[in-house]
């Protein structure tokens, strides 16, 4: 996929790319996860 925007804000210390990467995992997942309940929602799956 391609980016458009990323914001981050650390409080005390910065994160690392290994971090980082480790949210964009996290997001990617809870998104899935959100669409595939506002289908079911939507009766669409």
């Amino acid at each position: 996929g391609h980016f458009v925007e990323v914001q981050g804000t650390a409080e005390g210390a910065a994160f690392t790319r290994r971090e980082m990467d480790a949210l964009l995992v996290l997001a990617e997942k809870g998104i899935g996860e959100l669409v595939a309940m506002q289908r079911r929602a939507l009766g669409l799956s």
